[in-house]
């Protein structure tokens, strides 16, 4: 099993929030309680991630729902790990995660994504910002 970040954990919380609000002002629903409770925990204990593992079949489902609605793949149609490169200039992840990336679980996956974007230096996150910054 593989960790899951705290920011994936607010995310989901977000997302949760907006598709069922609490009626009363008081009361979590379902899913989103089952997060907060794992968040709260990680708040407390200071950590920046939890094992998969360790939610609640709840909060892994509502974890899991929220991720059904992020976009699955980086790729950009630019893969230069098929030129040879040992990491993508499009998208970022290496060689294995391209190729294993269909095998890999969702917290796999969200793990790649935060890396990838905590880097910040494939073409999806500084050529194309570019020209969208520049109005072309």
């Amino acid at each position: 099993m593989a960790d899951i970040h705290i920011t994936d954990i607010e995310s989901a919380i977000n997302y949760w929030r907006c598709r069922m609000p609490s009626t009363d002002g008081l009361a979590l629903p379902a899913p989103t309680r089952a997060l907060a409770e794992v968040y709260a925990r990680m708040v407390y204990e200071r950590a920046a991630q939890v094992d998969e593992a360790s939610l609640s079949p709840e909060g892994l489902a509502a974890w899991l729902q929220w991720y059904a609605s992020t976009p699955d793949t980086p790729c950009i149609a630019i893969c230069s790990t098929s030129q040879g490169d040992a990491c993508c200039k499009g998208c970022g992840r290496s060689f294995d995660e391209v190729q294993h990336w269909p095998a890999m679980g969702p917290a796999e996956k969200r793990a790649t994504w935060r890396r990838i974007t905590l880097e910040g230096t494939a073409w999806r996150f500084n050529k194309y910002a570019e020209r969208a910054a520049e109005g072309k």
